[in-house]
């Protein structure tokens, strides 16, 4: 008697992380980092990564533009906790304190093929108003120890920091030549 062994399919992901708008800043980098369930793990490519400090375009856009590769796969035997990529960007302050400019979270695509994603970004303030004084005079505004916590739900119901989202403030996500691809094959 042959015992069917258990398949497990493959999720490769490769685009990039293409430009932003933070129309306030400059002199930005990005970093990621997928996040993904207890069935998931990655067979190849890097789950994290930084990218480049970028200006302004000098056109009427303005855009940050990064071009920041990203080459993952991931298997799994279920879809439950599909991945999601996390973006943080970061650049100085006034005092030239690298700081976060922006969280933003966006699960990797579920369908095969060329897809473009754009991401609102936001940052954690203050709740109150000492707490903002101090933050700014000490140069440290409020961020997340671990940036995952941006794309999970659980335990995020009683934080202590309100959801800023600047206008017009966004990252494009961009596939590049090569398609999401999701071969089935045995373990």
């Amino acid at each position: 008697m042959t015992t069917a062994s258990p398949s497990v399919f493959l999720l490769m992901v490769n685009g990039q992380v293409e430009s932003a708008q933070f129309p306030e800043y400059d002199d930005l980098y990005c970093k990621y980092c997928f996040v993904y369930g207890q069935d998931w793990a990655p067979t190849a490519g890097l789950e994290e990564g930084i990218s480049q400090i970028t200006s302004k375009s000098q056109d009427v856009r303005q855009a940050l533009v990064w071009n920041f590769p990203i080459d993952v796969t991931f298997k799994s035997t279920n879809p439950y906790g599909w991945p999601q990529i996390v973006l943080s960007v970061y650049g100085p302050d006034v005092f030239g304190n690298d700081v976060v400019r922006g969280y933003g979270a966006v699960h990797v695509p579920f369908s095969p093929g060329r897809h473009k994603r754009t991401i609102p970004m936001f940052v954690p303030e203050s709740t109150s108003k000492l707490q903002k004084f101090t933050s700014w005079f000490m140069g440290r505004r409020p961020e997340y120890t671990d940036p995952k916590v941006v794309a999970q739900g659980e335990g995020r119901e009683d934080e202590n920091a309100e959801a800023e989202i600047p206008r017009s403030t966004w990252v494009c996500l961009c596939p590049s030549p090569a398609w999401l691809m999701l071969p089935f094959c045995p373990q």
